[in-house]
């Protein structure tokens, strides 16, 4: 599939970007830390709910590197192919045909982060 990233690749370069960031904008990236911390915290939903809910919205707003960070964490939070998919679904559902495209990153993303695991 030509056009899609190869996402371990996304995640490391982003991630050596956001740590640069944070030597220039310690304010701006502490509260962004704080921020993704609240959002994805337990409470009446489960931190991969919350995770799947992220990913959906992912999607739906063709973010890849949001994709790739969001599958990592659920690959590590133990997701299964098949909630994964049906996330991927309602994302497809509330955005069309362009989600459906991010759809299949966001499928290529978790066969790259489970082939570790």
């Amino acid at each position: 599939m030509s056009g899609i990233p190869e996402f371990k690749t996304v995640v490391k370069n982003v991630s050596a970007q956001m740590r640069r960031l944070r030597e220039t904008q310690p304010d701006l990236m502490t509260a962004f830390s704080q921020l993704a911390a609240a959002g994805t915290k337990e409470g009446a939903l489960s931190k991969k709910t919350r995770e799947l809910v992220a990913l959906g919205i992912a999607v739906a707003c063709r973010c890849d590197d949001c994709i790739g960070f969001h599958v990592q964490a659920l690959v590590k939070l133990g997701t299964a192919r098949a909630e994964l998919e049906e996330v991927l679904g309602t994302a497809v559902y509330m955005g069309g045909g362009p989600s459906m495209m991010y759809a299949t990153h966001a499928l290529k993303a978790f066969e790259e982060f489970t082939a570790d695991a």
